[in-house]
């Protein structure tokens, strides 16, 4: 559905602010009827990359191909088989929900009778059927967004884009949000590219795509992404994180990553954990301030491709 081709994206320099590489040789495939979550920190190119596929910017290089259709020499063909749910909210607060709906079906002709059906369809999977009449203003987040992904659904795409579409949210609207995304994908055999800085909302993906500084670093189920970390890892806090790595590895001749104030054995043969923890207890207690067994995530695969938190090359890109 997808096929981004060595695609390379400068912003030239200005009066205050130097040549900057938003998109760095990328290459992409996101297969029809797949949930694909693009994901990474600020500033890795997320925004860059979907401002490109919605044909808002066009690249310095490379090329794209949607449904078949190359989206730099026939737009028109490309986007007809996409609709796109923004960062910023993209309805009129002041008009009500069905005002909105209406309006939007308005500007692609879907009308009468056929209207009326893809309405009920589109509705189906919201909490906004008693709550037509009201204006977007008076809405929840959570509301608010559900009319933004109903309005997409009247025109049936076969591709969905999503840019960061919980920002704002709180926990719990957020995984509702991203619960329905999932059934909405499956029931109608969507193909859903969607991006996001937060790791917990790929965890049920197809597909992962971790990107930094404009380059994609990994492109895999998470499953998969996990598994490069085990099925666990041994991860424990110190005040003296350098010289007990130092005394770990040699003392126990063991892998270890530091992160902070953390030391993390990554590569722990599955099942061997927990005497490596004891083993670590009998020798170090003293110099350890917490330790635990634990399962990777996103995260984790995050911080061992880069040494960084999310959150701390979200502060790095910001910059």
């Amino acid at each position: 559905m997808i096929q981004i081709e060595n695609l390379t994206h400068v912003y030239p320099a200005s009066r205050k602010t130097p040549e900057r590489t938003a998109i760095d040789n990328l290459s992409l495939t996101v297969d029809e009827g797949q949930f694909c979550i693009l994901s990474g920190p600020n500033g890795s190119g997320k925004s860059s990359l979907f401002r490109i596929l919605c044909g808002m910017s066009y690249p310095s290089a490379g090329s794209i191909r949607i449904a078949g259709h190359d989206l730099l020499k026939a737009p028109a063909k490309a986007r007809a088989e996409m609709a796109v749910v923004f960062q910023s909210p993209a309805v009129d607060k002041h008009l009500s929900v069905a005002e909105n709906l209406k309006l939007h079906a308005d500007l692609y002709g879907i009308k009468g009778k056929d209207y009326a059906e893809r309405l009920d369809e589109a509705l189906a999977w919201t909490n906004l059927k008693d709550r037509l009449a009201e204006k977007v203003d008076i809405l929840s987040g959570g509301l608010a967004r559900q009319v933004e992904l109903t309005k997409c659904l009247l025109t049936r795409p076969r591709l969905l884009l999503l840019d960061e579409p919980t920002t704002g949210l709180d926990p719990a609207t957020r995984r509702a949000f991203v619960d329905a995304l999932h059934r909405i994908q499956k029931g109608r055999k969507l193909t859903v590219l969607m991006t996001s800085h937060i790791f917990s909302e790929a965890e049920d993906a197809d597909r992962v795509a971790i990107m930094r500084a404009g380059k994609l670093l990994a492109n895999d189920s998470p499953q998969a992404l996990r598994g490069q970390l085990g099925r666990e890892m041994v991860v424990l806090q110190s005040r003296q994180t350098e010289a007990l790595e130092a005394r770990i590895q040699a003392d126990l001749g063991l892998k270890t990553r530091r992160h902070g104030d953390e030391i993390r054995l990554e590569e722990t043969d599955n099942g061997n954990s927990l005497p490596i923890l004891e083993k670590l207890l009998e020798r170090y207690r003293a110099e350890i301030d917490s330790i635990a067994i634990k399962q990777p995530s996103l995260e984790d695969v995050f911080i061992h491709l880069t040494g960084q938190t999310a959150a701390d090359a979200d502060a790095e890109g910001g910059k």
